[in-house]
């Protein structure tokens, strides 16, 4: 088991004073511009359609509208969500009749673009899945060093396998009745506010349940902390 001196909690009051001395640069004011006009265009197409936007469409212009999430983490899943909307939204079967068979010009190269937007989107949507996937990993490697190595760490980790895969059948089970990318995220993000919760037990243990927790799992008071392990992805540590 790795060794927690020189560790200290990590607070509010210690991130905040670590990243005020690693201040990020100001956006360009091109993303403001920007996205006001991407915003402005995507009502002006709801207005030109002739019927009336279905319940689905509505929702995804009032997503867009939305300010971005405040946390890290809830961020970068709203942003897969999104993704992965556009990606539905710009599969064949989902374009006008003359681009799935175009017969001129314009509409080949419309197809092209389409296309090849689609693609783009997937292999972001796949990094993304991948990043997240690779943090949560590599934290609960991390943390693992400060457990004990012996019957106690192999039960966290069986604890944490099993979880999971509760979490998996629920999102399975979900799809399966036909629930929407929306449906599916707004599931993901309560898993992974759970997580956070169960986080915040063990460092808030008390009575027998702390006693219980001291002895079978070990769990140091303080937490390591690196610039290179954002702290949003302890929320992935968490077992059921």
């Amino acid at each position: 088991m790795a060794s927690t001196e020189g560790l200290v909690p990590i607070t509010r009051k210690f991130l905040a004073s670590y990243y005020d001395k690693h201040p990020l640069p100001p956006l360009s004011d091109d993303v403001s511009r920007l996205s006001s006009e991407i915003r402005s265009i995507a009502f002006d197409l709801l207005k030109l359609n002739e019927s009336p936007a279905s319940p689905d469409e509505s929702f995804l212009a009032q997503e867009a509208d939305r300010q971005p999430p405040h946390k890290i983490d809830e961020n970068m899943w709203k942003n897969r969500e999104h993704i992965e909307e556009i990606v539905f939204l710009l599969e064949k079967s989902h374009w006008p009749p003359p681009l799935q068979q175009p017969s001129t010009p314009e509409h080949s190269q419309l197809a092209t673009v389409f296309d090849n937007l689609r693609n783009k989107f997937q292999k972001i949507l796949k990094t993304l899945e991948s990043f997240q996937s690779q943090n949560s990993e590599r934290v609960f490697n991390t943390v693992m060093t400060y457990m004990p190595q012996d019957f106690r760490g192999m039960l966290i980790r069986q604890q944490r396998e099993r979880s999971e895969r509760n979490k998996q059948a629920e999102i399975d089970a979900l799809i399966n009745s036909g629930g929407s990318i929306h449906d599916r995220y707004a599931l993901l993000w309560k898993q992974q506010m759970e997580r956070r919760r169960q986080l915040a037990q063990l460092g808030s243990a008390a009575g027998v349940y702390k006693t219980l927790v001291k002895y079978l799992v070990g769990v140091p008071q303080v937490r390591p902390f690196s610039p290179t392990t954002p702290c949003f992805s302890w929320g992935y540590l968490l077992l059921d």
